[in-house]
């Protein structure tokens, strides 16, 4: 198969063990080109082991991430439910280096330097790199709720909207919260990472309170005028399994936080106080994209060739994944980061050896979302390059949703989490 072809298969998710697309890259200044990828996620730990697997393990490539491990966003809403723990979600880093050659250094980015091409630390070191790969996702805009600067506030009334201690914390809070009391989401207004994922954070949180504390009720505040993703799956399942429990309230877009009594601020209508504030704030490209100037989108989504993820404020630097400006339709999910850093691994290992970049690039997403803990449903998209338009359009007539929750489906979402860990990780 040649590799323009392949790169085409790369949205149904294809295997790629073993295959030597370009048989070797050609040193770059008299030595062997260097890589660096800066954030460990769905789409910066994907492109860093693509980058060594598509040059023939010729590119030296090194992933800069603080944590010590990948937790995943997908699937953990079932930890705040209680049927999953923070490790079943939780996979190492090990295997980008034991099997694939991959330099991971735990340590923050202090600055770019983009005309020089070098990477500056947070603990001082310098790297230099051919091309830089950010996968930063996304930080959040705290300017837009007052209170939660605050000393202790963010430790009380949490967003968990990045997997890892505030997943657990948020669960250690429901379970804490008397039977009778309330649960309140504050959904921001769209663009934001993950868009079912609120719904689904809900449904589960409900399910929790049908089995642990049935008096208790989940109140949803969207600042959207409407459910944002699989309006009519939600509703039916909050209707069937939560009827009474789970109260929607759209266009209540929250304007401040008192952490202090776990009271909603809003716009236009009355404060709420609840018993667990869960408040997920407005969002942009993560920190380090917004200092080095690549949120050129309003100063908050980072624009990009859609062939080569090339940020088109600087030249060598590529960005991925739920900091960038998204193309018509396409979603900021966790499988899209996944499929941005195929493409974008692809794109950088093609350049580097001189070549032009694969001109038809076809990404897919699926989404599973839970509604119970055993019942799923899911949203699907193709999305191909449109060279006139010189951005990702979804092809007509692919995906789809579910007809209906269903047990089976769950079964598919499992196996899905555990075949997209492995092709980012392993």
């Amino acid at each position: 198969m040649k590799r323009r072809q392949f790169v085409q298969t790369l949205g149904a998710g294809s295997a790629v063990a073993g295959l030597g697309l370009l048989g070797g890259c050609a040193g770059i200044g008299g030595s062997s080109a260097k890589v660096v990828v800066v954030g460990g996620g769905y789409g910066g730990a994907t492109a860093a082991k693509y980058v060594r697997m598509f040059s023939d393990y010729g590119i030296q490539v090194t992933l800069i991430e603080p944590n010590e491990a990948f937790i995943s966003c997908p699937i953990s809403n079932l930890v705040i439910q209680g049927s999953k723990t923070i490790a079943e979600i939780t996979t190492p880093y090990d295997n980008l280096t034991k099997r694939h050659g991959v330099k991971v250094v735990r340590d923050m980015v202090a600055s770019i330097d983009a005309e020089k091409r070098m990477v500056k630390l947070a603990s001082g070191g310098e790297l230099p790199y051919d091309r830089l790969i950010l996968s930063p996702g996304i930080d959040f805009m705290w300017d837009s709720l007052p209170g939660m600067a605050k000393d202790g506030a963010k430790d009380k009334v949490l967003h968990a909207w990045k997997a890892g201690a505030q997943t657990v914390a948020l669960r250690k809070q429901l379970e804490a919260m008397p039977d009778g009391g309330v649960y309140a989401l504050s959904i921001p207004l769209a663009p934001y990472r993950c868009p079912p994922g609120p719904y689904e954070r809900a449904s589960l949180v409900a399910n929790y309170f049908k089995k642990a504390k049935p008096k208790s009720k989940v109140v949803i505040f969207d600042a959207n005028d409407d459910i944002q993703s699989k309006k009519g799956l939600f509703m039916k399942a909050w209707k069937d399994h939560y009827d009474g429990m789970i109260e929607y309230r759209p266009k209540h877009r929250v304007t401040d936080v008192d952490a202090a009594t776990n009271t909603l601020k809003f716009e236009f209508n009355d404060d709420f106080k609840a018993a667990v504030a869960n408040v997920v704030p407005n969002m942009r490209a993560g920190d380090i994209a917004v200092k080095t100037g690549l949120a050129t989108a309003n100063n908050r989504w980072c624009e990009v060739d859609f062939l080569t993820f090339e940020s088109k404020a600087h030249k060598n630097i590529h960005v991925l994944g739920d900091s960038i400006q998204i193309a018509p339709g396409m979603p900021k999910s966790g499988h899209m980061a996944n499929q941005h850093g195929k493409t974008c691994a692809a794109a950088v290992v093609s350049l580097l050896a001189g070549k032009e970049a694969p001109s038809m690039p076809i990404y897919a997403n699926t989404c599973y979302s839970f509604v119970t803990d055993e019942d799923v449903v899911h949203v699907a998209s193709v999305h191909r390059y449109d060279a006139e338009k010189k951005t990702m359009l979804t092809v007509p007539g692919s995906g789809g949703v579910s007809s209906a929750a269903s047990e089976l489906e769950g079964r598919y979402a499992h196996a899905w989490a555990r075949n997209i860990w492995a092709d980012t990780l392993a």
